[in-house]
């Protein structure tokens, strides 16, 4: 409706009653108009009609939706189920151009301006999180480990001699294939241990740029977030290596974002040396689907070399989540999000305390992991041989998920690489430990839950440990277990 049409209306209706209808409109219009004028996130988040007059005035946009359009190409936006038409809002055409994914498309001036929209309020919500000076950003609709791809692709067109990319170890497959995906060689650094915390060797570090040559080597492939007893990586000592040997720096900083720790080793990274892009998911910090990631950096050149490397025009459901999330926030709505995160963190780490104290056990001291803790299991490995792996089992089945428990001495080959100590980020950590993680969005409840679960399945292992240490045989099954005993 627009002022002619809402004074036509006067005909058929009181024109008080139009009048007042009009000022409401007004009122969305306005929160849209800031919206397009500032290109940030607002401080208040929007409600649910304002959002959706926004994306249907989007849709409008595109050819697709145009009421006398004739497409007779191969891609006209058509969709055969109304059900997928409505999930998308009938926002088909996605993002980008065949040469570059931050392009506008002439054929969808409305999904165009949703993907500069989004990028936009982005590149604020990276501000307000903690790296101030982050130039460019956009959102890829790759998950994080596609997206470490992606940079180092676009690295090879500047490197094309190197071949190697050094790794600071992190026991997660994904970021490690992302490397192999790129053809590239994985020169894997492995971590100091300090006292008990995992932490990034920077001196071994230089000695394989001296040892492999710098030219050699494509870029540094360092981690900010991470499960305990690993910490960040040195990001500051390795910015400024990478700035001494003219190395590019790629940092995986998953999820990142929601930890002011993390954001502000980037930050402090980026002025005291270099970090050429840093990526981070979309899910993992926003709470939407997974599907996407944000490859941000301080060099807007570089960051639109990457945009360019992306083959063909890409899916926009990744930014379309996220600019509903944003806007549905605002940015205070954020910014609780991350201080109730930090608050619960703390408590999980009260509580982690408490219970290992009842059963015998100590919460690892690692005071650089804004994230996760990490809880020894070192009874359950006195008790029985298979009771740290029973743990994790006892967890999933009684609806306790994202807990991760790590053995000692498992090996895991990843393509034609053996790690040894695989999920401990060591060859030989000291003792098996249970992981617990306050990420955005976890509640008291979540906590007290979890805690509850846990008590319960460390009494039933350790009654089973001293029946079976009472029997001579070791392995007895579960179907000769007292029935108090079975779980």
């Amino acid at each position: 409706m627009n002022s002619e049409n809402f004074a036509l209306s006067e005909r058929l209706v009181s024109a008080s009653y139009v009048r007042q209808a009009c000022q409401a409109r007004r009122g969305h219009e306005q929160l849209i108009r800031q919206l397009l004028e500032q290109g940030k996130c607002p401080e208040e988040g929007w409600s649910e009609s304002t959002l959706e007059l926004f994306l249907n005035e989007l849709a409008v946009m595109d050819s697709n939706n145009f009421l006398g359009n004739c497409g007779v190409g191969e891609r006209e936006g058509r969709v055969a189920s109304a059900v997928v038409a409505r999930r998308h809002y009938r926002l088909i055409h996605g993002i980008g151009r065949s040469g570059d994914i931050a392009a506008v498309q002439p054929k969808a001036a409305g999904s165009s301006l949703l993907n500069k929209l989004t990028n936009s309020l982005v590149l604020d919500i990276l501000k307000i999180s903690g790296v101030l000076s982050v130039k460019s950003c956009f959102v890829v609709p790759m998950a994080t480990g596609m997206s470490l791809t992606l940079c180092f692709l676009t690295l090879r067109h500047r490197r094309p001699n190197a071949r190697y990319i050094l790794w600071p170890r992190i026991d997660q497959k994904s970021c490690f294939k992302a490397m192999i995906t790129a053809g590239f060689i994985p020169v894997v650094v492995e971590n100091s241990l300090e006292g008990d915390e995992l932490r990034t060797d920077v001196e071994e570090a230089e000695r394989k740029i001296l040892e492999l040559g710098a030219e050699n080597i494509l870029c540094v492939h360092s981690t900010t977030s991470c499960f305990a007893p690993r910490t960040p990586d040195r990001l500051e000592e390795l910015a400024t290596m990478c700035a001494k040997w003219n190395i590019p720096h790629i940092v995986n900083n998953a999820y990142g974002v929601q930890s002011s720790k993390c954001m502000h080793l980037i930050q402090e990274g980026a002025r005291v040396g270099r970090i050429d892009a840093f990526v981070q998911s979309l899910d993992k910090n926003f709470m939407v689907p997974v599907g996407g990631a944000i490859i941000a950096g301080f060099d807007p050149t570089f960051v639109q070399e990457i945009s360019q490397t992306y083959p063909g025009r890409a899916s926009a459901s990744p930014s379309l989540d996220l600019l509903i999330t944003l806007l549905t926030l605002g940015a205070s709505g954020y910014k609780k999000l991350l201080s109730d995160r930090k608050e619960i963190y703390a408590f999980l780490g009260e509580e982690l305390k408490k219970l290992a104290s009842a059963h015998g056990e100590r919460l690892l001291h690692t005071p650089h992991n804004p994230i996760s803790f990490a809880l020894s299991l070192d009874g359950l490995r006195t008790n029985r041989d298979k009771a740290v792996t029973e743990l994790g089992a006892m967890l999933f089945t009684r609806q306790v998920s994202g807990a991760r428990v790590i053995p000692l001495n498992k090996e895991q080959t990843i393509s034609g690489h053996t790690f040894r100590g695989f999920m401990s980020h060591s060859e030989a950590y000291p003792c098996p430990y249970l992981n617990a993680a306050a990420a955005v969005g976890i509640t008291r409840q979540d906590v007290a839950l979890c805690m509850k679960r846990l008590d319960k399945c460390l009494k039933v292992l350790r009654k089973d440990g001293k029946l079976a240490d009472s029997c001579d045989d070791t392995k007895t099954s579960d179907r000769t277990r007292p029935a108090s005993h079975r779980e």
